[in-house]
């Protein structure tokens, strides 16, 4: 149902976009060149980079492990790309399931797709045969296009039609057309896995969509023809969304295969980038480089380092304020409920664990059991609710719903307008009657010089229940022991918040976006008792 109310916040959501992807110093041609090339590709990711193509074609789109190619490039590639894929008979009611890492042909392979109609999966790199073959069938795939790294994984699948970088090339450089097909295919981002199998979130390019994108650009000075680092994955949802803003304010991409924190700085360094997209632990990756390397490196032109995926952690959020100066944004949601809050630098840097403020064109309300509003200040589960929300799994199911809100999984409060998270519901430990979020554990331990990264999870114990187990990464060239680490927590903790067990890790177990994986710490905890 449209009201005058969102016909307003979908006026001022127009105006934000515009904002951020126009100048007044650009050459009055380009605009209706790209709004032209875009009418008949309706919205979808095929007239995201036709627009592009039209506006700036000789403008460098992907830099990535074998150079730069242009808008126009890419934009000739993808249709003869989509060509061959039609004639393989892939086309509206197709889902391909894309498992590439970050280069070009990730790029051309979802626009040639969007092109001919068919619906994209994103296909986890870090997947395991068995995970990638129940991905493949829950997600009723009908083609694969895959890296030729992953030929060995992906093998073969009765009525699966599989292409890697070679036949892909081979289409790409045909040079054939395919006629524009204004259907509304849909992008399923699958969640992390972390807590059990893999689900997609479907979501179409609709008019509703522009608000997503406002809630961002609002917030986060990105600017028209900017260059940008995408080190995040661009299977995730986050490393995914930069590259789609990234193309509608026809920016530079660079990015790489596989992540290096050196290899990330020098890259943001030389191309004199003025955005760099990151998860938390790539960040952290970043600035545990030596301290000649980070002198070295220097990023004068960095206006914006965009992290999102994970909780940053207030020594981290000092540190890169410290280090790179007031162009730190943290991003808080999920693949559920997209965008929720926004916390620039200033957020950041007079509050370094906060998650920020409510993004534009949503809401977030923190909830008891009863799902009731709580006050400002007391912990609830925290529910948002917005534009680009998910309408379910593609499996079937979805989130619990209160109030017209999605349940984020996250327990939090509010404090001043600014959101503080507390820790996932799930994790909570409930040690002798007490519970314990290892969040604030995790703080208090990652602000010990000694200590680079740590976790914290519950084990199972016969008189408490469970007892807390604290998995602790050194800082290189750093000593620190069990007992002091114990030691360090009692004197600012309450006793039951003391972890009982501390096990010293060359590095946390994570997945591909840089998520600790505690089921594997809890299992191994399990073992080893």
């Amino acid at each position: 149902m449209v009201t005058a109310m969102s016909v307003v916040r979908r006026l001022t959501a127009g105006v934000v976009v515009v904002r951020a992807t126009t100048t007044a110093f650009e050459r009055p041609d380009r605009l209706p060149r790209a709004l032209l090339a875009m009418a008949p590709w309706g919205a979808s990711m095929a007239a995201l980079v036709a627009g592009a193509a039209a506006r700036y074609p000789d403008r460098a789109a992907v830099i990535d492990d074998d150079g730069p190619v242009t808008y126009s490039e890419i934009w000739r590639r993808a249709n003869a790309l989509a060509a061959g894929l039609a004639e393989r008979g892939i086309g509206p009611g197709s889902k391909v399931g894309l498992l590439c890492r970050n280069h070009r042909g990730f790029l051309e392979a979802l626009t040639a797709s969007a092109m001919v109609g068919a619906d994209v999966v994103f296909l986890n790199t870090g997947f395991a045969g068995p995970q990638l073959a129940a991905v493949i069938a829950d997600e009723a795939i009908t083609v694969v296009i895959h890296d030729d790294e992953f030929a060995p994984l992906v093998g073969t699948h009765a009525g699966i039609t599989i292409l890697g970088e070679v036949a892909t090339a081979q289409m790409a450089a045909a040079g054939t057309r395919v006629r524009p097909k204004r259907t509304k295919a849909s992008m399923v981002v699958l969640t992390s896995g972390t807590t059990g199998r893999p689900k997609g979130a479907a979501r179409r390019s609709d008019p509703a969509a522009i608000e997503g994108v406002a809630a961002v650009l609002k917030r986060v000075p990105y600017r028209l023809g900017d260059t940008q680092v995408i080190a995040a994955p661009l299977f995730h949802g986050w490393g995914l969304t930069n590259l789609l803003l990234g193309i509608s304010r026809c920016s530079t991409n660079v990015m790489s295969r596989r992540f290096d924190p050196e290899s990330t700085l020098l890259a943001t360094a030389a191309h004199r980038a003025d955005v760099l997209v990151v998860v938390p632990v790539m960040l952290s990756r970043i600035l545990g480089l030596p301290d000649p390397t980070l002198a070295r490196l220097s990023t004068p032109k960095l206006r914006v380092i965009a992290s999102s995926g994970s909780a940053l952690g207030s020594k981290l959020v000092s540190d890169a304020l410290d280090r790179f100066g007031p162009v730190l944004y943290n991003l808080y949601g999920s693949t559920e409920v997209a965008v929720a809050t926004i916390a620039t630098p200033e957020d950041l840097r007079s509050n370094p664990s906060t998650a920020g403020r409510v993004a534009f064109g949503v809401r977030v309300e923190i909830l008891d059991d009863q799902g009731n509003p709580v006050p400002d200040g007391s912990t609830g589960r925290v529910f948002v609710g917005g534009s680009m929300r998910f309408e379910g799994y593609t499996t079937g199911g979805g989130k619990e719903q209160l109030r017209g809100l999605l349940s984020s999984g996250d327990l939090g409060h509010f404090d001043g307008g600014l959101l503080f998270l507390e820790g996932r519901e799930d994790d909570m430990i409930v040690s002798g009657g007490e519970n314990v979020f290892p969040v604030e554990i995790e703080e208090l331990l990652a602000n010990h010089p000694a200590i680079a990264e740590v976790a914290v999870v519950g084990i199972p114990d016969a008189e408490y229940g469970q007892v807390l187990a604290a998995f602790v990464v050194r800082r290189r060239g750093e000593r620190v022991t069990a007992d002091e680490v114990r030691s360090h927590a009692r004197h600012h903790l309450a006793r039951f918040k003391v972890p009982r067990h501390v096990e010293f890790l060359e590095a946390l177990p994570r997945n591909e976006t840089g998520k600790v994986l505690r089921r594997n710490l809890v299992i191994r905890s399990a073992a080893k008792r």
